[in-house]
């Protein structure tokens, strides 16, 4: 059997934080022109002295928790020095588990959907990098751009043993892992680059290959898949993987060699002689539980115990806002739940996304007119848009009151005179659209069916 062996280094912005980790520059940098969110702690200019953002560790022990892990009591700084155009200061600021130094959390777990249990060694605190933009693409670049204003953002660091055995389960790892940062109100889905991930491949016990800042779980499995395939190759053919670190090319997804894997003692750690160790004290820990509530696997237990099935129960389980509403509708009309498991995982889930709502009512009697009426609703697009309205905020009144055709009639010839010189020359399937638009919009989509029967009788009648 094939000996594969994959661990993730995760790196997570901390979106939740309006400042960067050591200074008080603003950390929303997306959209912003090229640095403007700097001052001389975030550049690394002499003399310059960092300030530990204090929520910056509150948010980072959530997910330390998250993982089942265990925070050391004290932890400590460390300057990680490398040369590169994206570090002003030529050393980063992070946290180091040797030479003295402890991480801030050690030893948590992460379960997969197929059982096996992925070891984390360790989390810890550090800053982000500056950003580096090349014209077109990495290898074909002739110059390349710098932009500070990411330097110095937040990020929490999760480094997992090896014990991924396929692209699959590593995939897995960053899905489970982000529905837990959801949890914790780190929404990485909801910003590009928020989370980024170095791939760490070894295939047949050969040396492992670094695959650095690959983004999103689905980029994760291509470059687990590549990286693999190209070991392979290498291994069948007797040509030896030497220990490297390549970079992830998306549009082309493959890996592309970038620079030898330095080892530890090239990076000439060293404790950060301006900031003081961090001190987490049960107290501390007592405020965070508190904030964090219920995990998604609790959300997850407590749906099927609702006889709801486990695909429902995993998609609104995974989002801390569908399961709020359904349990909101389970209390108001506990017969309602199956239907409103069914429409808040398919329905409202996709109007979420299509129409990028972030937040959902507060208030769900609307919804559950919607879902109590939702079997005598004429057809599901009418039904789609009483749910649009609600998730928009609106009010909804849910009519079922049908027109008869002889109510109905007079309007449509009216309607058909009013627009005649604007279909005339229209071919018959445009000029039936266009009518039944205006007389959708006046009548509801509960009357399309009449007013389908009635439109086609009218202009039969006058061509």
């Amino acid at each position: 059997m094939e000996e594969i062996k994959v661990g993730l280094e995760v790196h997570v912005q901390l979106v939740t934080l309006k400042t960067k980790l050591f200074c008080s520059c603003s950390s929303d940098y997306r959209g912003k022109p090229p640095n403007v969110n700097i001052c001389p702690v975030c550049t690394g200019l002499p003399g310059s002295m960092p300030t530990l953002n204090k929520r910056a560790v509150e948010e980072a022990l959530k997910v330390v928790f998250m993982l089942n892990a265990q925070p050391y009591a004290t932890s400590y700084f460390f300057r990680k020095t490398y040369f590169y155009p994206d570090l002003p200061k030529n050393f980063q600021i992070t946290q180091y588990d040797k030479a003295g130094g402890y991480p801030l959390a050690h030893d948590g777990s992460l379960k997969l959907t197929n059982g096996k249990v992925v070891r984390i060694e360790r989390i810890h605190l550090e800053e982000d990098p500056g950003r580096i933009y090349y014209e077109g693409s990495r290898a074909t670049a002739k110059y390349s751009l710098i932009d500070y204003n990411r330097s110095g953002i937040a990020l929490i660091e999760i480094v997992t043993a090896p014990d991924m055995s396929s692209a699959e389960e590593a995939r897995d790892f960053v899905e489970r892992l982000t529905t837990i940062l959801s949890d914790v109100g780190i929404n990485v889905r909801d910003y590009e680059g928020a989370l980024r991930v170095d791939v760490n491949v070894s295939y047949a016990g050969g040396e492992r290959v670094e695959v650095k800042n690959v983004t999103g779980a689905a980029s994760v499995e291509k470059a687990v898949v590549y990286e693999v395939f190209r070991q392979k190759t290498m291994h069948e053919k007797g040509i030896k993987v030497v220990r490297e670190t390549r970079a992830w090319d998306e549009k082309r997804r493959i890996t592309i060699g970038s620079r030898g894997k330095e080892f530890e003692e090239e990076y000439r750690y060293m404790p950060e002689p301006d900031l003081p160790p961090v001190i987490i004290t049960e107290a501390l820990m007592q405020k965070v539980k508190d904030e964090i509530g219920g995990s998604q696997e609790e959300r997850y237990n407590e749906i099927v115990n609702d006889g709801i099935n486990e695909e429902l129960a995993k998609k609104i389980s995974s989002d801390k806002q569908l399961y709020s509403v359904y349990e909101k509708v389970k209390f108001y009309e506990p017969t309602l739940k199956q239907l409103a498991a069914n429409v808040l995982a398919n329905e409202i889930s996709y109007l979420m996304k299509r129409y990028s709502v972030k937040s959902l009512p507060d208030d769900v009697s609307g919804l559950v007119e919607i879902l109590q009426n939702y079997r005598s609703i004429p057809d599901h697009d009418t039904a789609v848009d009483y749910l649009k309205k609600w998730v928009e905020g609106e009010k909804v009144k849910v009519s079922l009151q049908a027109t008869s055709v002889n109510e109905i009639h007079d309007d449509v010839v009216k309607v058909v005179a009013e627009n005649y010189d604007k279909i005339k020359n229209l071919e018959y399937t445009k000029k039936f659209e266009f009518l039944m638009g205006i007389l959708i919009r006046k009548f509801g989509k509960e009357n399309k069916k009449v007013l389908v029967e009635e439109l086609t009788k009218v202009l039969s009648e006058t061509r």
